[in-house]
């Protein structure tokens, strides 16, 4: 086994799960093998990413700014109602939109709300911090959506320090349609309240 293999364990290699295989020819040090790797690792970073190059519309499945489904959410509309978690379920709000995920919130009056909350390949269930009992107050617009009223969330909150963000405040643009930029400056905006 090449002795200039790195091992997990951050040793010389141990014959086990190498992280870095490299051979360092007589004379090089290692300093210009990490350089030269660390240079290849930046160019992959920018071919892969498309640096340079025009960014190519995601295919959202119906939850795109401005679609159907986004028309729906009207900023202005926005209430907010407390209730508890009795679950999640998938949701499929239009023909042929690609599935959602939906909240389940059961009001003061014994209702159970149906809150969506966005797309499946964006939003994670088990990643929102919300579980089953977990009492909420939940932020959004009411519509009607196949002769049922539901709730198009903006954000839900538990407690004093937790909050769910999926919607701008300002105007109801959804994260999912947000760059990596925005993205990023609403998570700064968000830690500093």
């Amino acid at each position: 086994m090449n002795e200039n293999c790195f091992s997990r364990n951050g040793g010389r290699a141990t014959g086990r799960s190498p992280l870095l295989v490299s051979s360092v020819s007589k004379g090089e040090n290692m300093f210009s093998v990490f350089y030269r790797i660390a240079a290849m690792g930046f160019m992959m970073i920018f071919l892969l990413t498309g640096s340079g190059m025009s960014e190519e519309k995601k295919d959202m499945g119906g939850w795109e700014r401005n679609s159907k489904y986004d028309k729906l959410y009207v900023p202005s509309d926005r209430d907010s109602f407390k209730g508890i978690v009795t679950g999640f379920k998938e949701i499929i709000p239009f023909p042929g939109m690609s599935p959602g995920v939906a909240l389940l919130v059961k009001d003061p009056d014994g209702d159970v709300v149906t809150v969506h909350l966005g797309p499946r390949w964006f939003i994670d269930p088990a990643a929102t911090g919300i579980r089953k009992d977990d009492k909420v107050k939940v932020k959004g617009a009411w519509v009607e959506l196949n002769n049922e009223d539901i709730v198009i969330a903006s954000k839900i909150s538990k407690g004093d320090f937790f909050e769910y963000k999926v919607r701008l405040t300002k105007d109801g643009t959804p994260f999912w349609t947000l760059s990596k930029e925005d993205m990023e400056r609403e998570r700064g905006e968000s830690q500093k309240r």
